[in-house]
């Protein structure tokens, strides 16, 4: 009995654990999603970028969503107007399976009043899917 007891006691001491230590996981990976689209985006490697999102995507913009070719087109304009020094910071992920649901905030520099720069920042929420071994983009949102 006493080795049943001492049995479960570690069982249960192991996987209190390792919910945080897989939490901790979560954000590192979300993050390094993250600072690979930023790397992408701010190299201005389209190819790159488009290939960070399932073939499924959608990015939920200001304007109409975007979709498929959509998405590299959407974020080659933006770079083509003079957004540049994207910076994403993951704060929070909520894990489903091989779903993660990240937040956090965005930032920024884009043209400004009178030419200047201006930094721009906001909330930003991504939802990444495993797909072959690798985490895919399927829904993209910022304000």
């Amino acid at each position: 009995m006493r080795t049943r007891l001492t049995a479960c006691a570690f069982l249960g001491t192991a996987l209190l654990l390792s919910a945080p230590v897989r939490a901790d996981q979560n954000l590192r990976e979300a993050q390094t999603a993250a600072d690979t689209w930023d790397a992408a985006y701010n190299a201005g490697d389209m190819d790159a970028l488009s290939k960070l999102y399932a073939a499924d995507a959608v990015v939920v913009t200001k304007g109409q969503p975007q979709s498929g070719e959509g998405i590299a087109k959407f974020f080659s304009g933006l770079k083509a107007k003079g957004w540049d020094g994207h910076r994403t910071a993951v704060n929070a992920v909520q894990p489903r399976g091989d779903i993660l649901v990240a937040t956090g905030r965005w930032a920024m520099s884009g043209p400004g009043e009178g030419g200047a720069r201006k930094t721009f920042e906001g909330n930003w929420v991504n939802v990444l899917e495993r797909r072959d071994g690798a985490w895919r983009t399927v829904l993209h949102t910022w304000n």
